[in-house]
Order: C-alpha cells, then structure tokens, then sequence
C-alpha cells in the first residue's frame, strides 16, 4: 500500500509540474530565422504562429519564390526551437517519474 500512495503523490506532483509547464509554453514565444535574419517569424510554445518580420529588400516580385521558401524556413527553423524547449520542460516535469521504456509523454 505505501507503494500506491506514494506513486499517487508522484503522479499528483508530475500532475502540477505539466500544467505549470503548459502554462510557460503559452507565454513563451521562440523566434525563428531565415535568409541571415531577413525572414523572421515568432511561435509561441503552442506552434501557434504569431509575427512574420520580412526586410523589404525581400518584397519585389522577382524574389517571390525565395522570399516564399524563407518564410518556410524560417518557420521550421522556430518549430525546431519549440520541440527542444518541450522535450526539454518534458524532462523537467517527469524528474524523478520512472517511465517504461518507449514510453513518452504527453500521450
């Protein structure tokens, strides 16, 4: 029985440690970069895109494509960012929780 309660108040703590965690991925915005910095957009820790930031040397139709595939890549440059920083907090939030191999949270 001790056993149970004690993977019950683990499972409460790591409960609290997830949503604190859920909350900073809400307010925390990563920015990521393309073309030496001429494309920039900013997600929050959610993926939710918030600003795109072009330098108008980018805004001639000539560069349409390039400025196209910049926009692309810096987008996947701030989701790389966002999935380290979770897997990151992740860790923080199952210290301690010994997992079955394999298993990963969130479900």
């Amino acid at each position: 029985m001790k056993n149970l309660a004690n993977m019950m108040k683990s499972a409460q703590q790591m409960q609290t440690r997830m949503a604190e965690m859920q909350a900073k991925l809400e307010s925390t915005q990563v920015e990521g970069q393309a073309g030496a910095g001429m494309v920039k957009v900013a997600l929050t820790g959610k993926g939710d895109l918030k600003r795109v930031q072009i330098d108008p040397s980018l805004m001639t139709a000539d560069d349409r494509e390039v400025l196209e595939d910049l926009i692309v890549a810096a987008h996947a440059d701030a989701k790389q960012k966002v999935e380290a920083m979770m897997a990151e907090e992740m860790q923080k939030a199952t210290a301690g929780m010994s997992l079955p191999p394999g298993m990963k949270l969130p479900f």
